[in-house]
């Protein structure tokens, strides 16, 4: 048998067989991947349609809760009207009543789901139960519907809502492969709770479409790999039957040594022919591979450290503007550019400003931009070359809940292009940082959650006193007056007790807005507690507090907030108390402005009344206490 002949076998046998087996099993692999994808996407859609489902229904829970303390009391013809009326203002799908076990009511659509129920005490009557739901079977299969993707919504086993023209008639399995007309699906069907004792079956379906052309290029990749392989391997084992003769099998030794990453291997170099010679640079070739490879190792490692331990700065930062200058650095500083750039946006709907420059980016706007606009509108990373200079631009992650990123880094540098490498780590540094951004944000959320009162937006009591404090030592120390206002809703439990506590709830709203609009920017309003507000006043004497004061009584005479059943409009007054700091005692500033306050109210409310003046006056404190 020839060498060619033996060359070629041995080729076959240690490189087209094992290629082929390769290639079953990326094959095999690439089909598992594509069933993982579709099993992985009709999950989260599922996942999706329930929580959908549980938010109606929750919504449906508080329509119900609100009706039920409404009705619980009516019966007949009264009852059906107020319900319908109460139900049409809510919008509701359908609404059922029943005291006890009995049925009284059921108003609406027979195909709405996502039911909430609120129960209450009737009295001699039994316990009311209603249940309510703002959705239909079709509005909520129209809300899920998507491209490739498909809804069936059952009660029981009857269709009552999808997303299909043609709505599917066979059952559909709880999961795995469904074909709907014509169309290859992956269906994850869910139970939920419905109208009465039959259950509400919901049924997402997945398009295998929807992932077929990613595993289509993993194909078409695998096999170019493969068939570029072989090309390869072919060329090498026709050079090798001419030139290698009794040299092969120690090259071919030294050759399958390196590939498994030993570098210590040498290949005999005896003579001074060209084998000898080949050998040599074998060897050299063998050499430098081991030294750029330590050299990346030591590398890696150390952009590893450097992303490490920028993540845990980033993690403990909580200074936005240090937090952008950092990333901004890091990511310069990781890729060697010359020049750089972050523009971010404090909110969702805040535009984009820049927030930190690096270096220099001289004669490279235009391109920065142009950078910036394609990875905006694409996402992920942009990469542009001009005149011998690269430009690479990544977005930050998105705000909560929308699809708008915090921002964008830009980074410039001159001669190659960013490596594959550099991109990665492009990306990592821009999830560190979105990460970093995100704890600043839920931290500045938290601080001022801490000191706001939730239902006015006003500071909350404790942070009130806390600043009046301040404020009061700090007029002590520089000899300044500090005003404070005390204002009191008139008849404020009468609303009440006559429209309801959310009505009450609005009343407080409107006069809390009317108290911010009606103040200077140094001023502070707060929520004392109750229907009582506040406002300090830096700086102003005891006739500058009431001409605010009386201000912020007119406004609030003047305004009208609208009832919550439609029927007109109410009309509210506040009684407020104006007081001055003179011996800069917080407590007694509270007081007299109280004092002001009630004073107001048994003079008829509506009015505004200043706290009596009190024997020493600021300049007289400021003398006594140098005393």
């Amino acid at each position: 048998m020839s060498f060619r002949t033996r060359l070629t076998s041995f080729f076959l046998l240690i490189v087209v067989v094992p290629m082929i087996g390769v290639g079953l099993l990326v094959f095999n692999l690439i089909n598992q991947s594509r069933d993982g994808k579709a099993d992985a996407r009709a999950n989260g859609l599922a996942s999706a349609a329930a929580s959908v489902y549980e938010s109606q229904s929750a919504a449906g829970k508080t329509d119900a809760a609100a009706i039920a303390r409404q009705v619980s009391s009516l019966r007949g013809q009264k009852l059906d009207q107020r319900v319908a009326k109460l139900a049409a203002q809510a919008g509701l799908a359908r609404v059922t009543m029943a005291r006890g076990t009995k049925p009284e009511l059921d108003r609406g659509s027979h195909s709405a789901i996502a039911p909430g129920s609120a129960t209450i005490s009737g009295g001699a009557g039994g316990t009311v139960t209603i249940t309510a739901s703002e959705v239909t079977a079709a509005q909520y299969a129209h809300e899920l519907d998507a491209p490739d993707v498909g809804v069936v919504v059952r009660q029981g086993a009857t269709p009552v809502g999808s997303s299909f023209t043609a709505p599917p008639q066979q059952a559909l399995p709880r999961s795995g492969a469904a074909k709907v007309n014509g169309a290859n699906y992956r269906a994850v069907t869910q139970q939920f709770r419905g109208f009465g004792s039959q259950p509400v079956n919901v049924t997402v379906l997945s398009a295998d479409r929807a992932t077929a052309s990613s595993v289509s290029t993993s194909r078409t990749l695998a096999i170019a790999f493969i068939a570029g392989f072989l090309l390869l391997a072919c060329a090498f084992a026709v050079l090798a039957s001419k030139a290698l003769q009794s040299q092969l099998a120690r090259f071919l030794h030294a050759a399958q040594r390196i590939g498994t990453g030993d570098f210590k291997i040498r290949v005999p170099t005896e003579g001074h022919d060209e084998f000898a010679a080949l050998g040599n640079e074998f060897n050299q070739m063998a050499d430098e591979l081991a030294r750029r490879i330590d050299e990346l190792a030591g590398e890696r490692a150390r952009l590893r450290e450097l992303i490490h331990r920028i993540g845990q700065t980033f993690a403990a930062n909580l200074n936005r503007e240090a937090l952008l200058r950092l990333a901004l650095q890091t990511a310069a500083d990781a890729v060697e550019a010359t020049g750089g750039r972050l523009s971010a946006r404090t909110s969702p709907d805040a535009p984009l400003s820049e927030a930190a420059r690096v270096g220099s980016l001289d004669n490279l706007e235009e391109t920065v931009l142009e950078a910036e606009r394609q990875t905006l509108k694409d996402g992920g990373m942009r990469e542009i070359e001009t005149d011998g200079r690269c430009v690479a631009a990544v977005t930050l992650g998105d705000f909560e809940d929308t699809d708008r990123p915090h921002g964008v880094i830009t980074v410039a540098r001159e001669g190659a292009r960013f490596s594959a490498d550099e991109r990665d780590l492009l990306t990592a540094l821009a999830l560190q940082a979105t990460a970093a951004l995100e704890n600043v944000e839920r931290h500045d959320q938290a601080k001022q959650q801490a000191v706001t009162d939730p239902l006015t937006g006003l500071t909350n009591h404790g942070r009130f006193q806390e600043l009046l404090s301040l404020e009061v030592e700090e007029g002590r120390r520089y000899n300044y007056p500090v005003g404070l206002v005390m204002l009191d809703v008139d008849n404020f439990k009468s609303f009440n007790d006559t429209y309801g506590h959310q009505q009450g709830d609005v009343v407080l709203k409107r006069v809390a807005r009317v108290l911010r609009d009606n103040s200077r920017e140094v001023d502070l309003a707060a929520r004392y507690g109750g229907e009582e507000m506040t406002l300090i006043l830096p700086h102003t004497d005891l006739e500058g507090s009431y001409a605010i004061a009386e201000r912020v009584r007119v406004a609030v005479e003047a305004m009208r907030v609208p009832k919550l059943n439609g029927e007109g409009q109410l009309q509210i007054t506040a009684s407020l108390g104006v007081a001055v700091s003179t011996d800069w005692d917080k407590d007694v500033l509270i007081s007299d402005a109280d004092a002001a306050l009630y004073q107001a109210k048994r003079d008829g409310k509506n009015r505004t009344s200043r706290a009596p003046t009190r024997p020493k006056d600021v300049v007289g404190a400021e003398e006594a206490s140098t005393l």
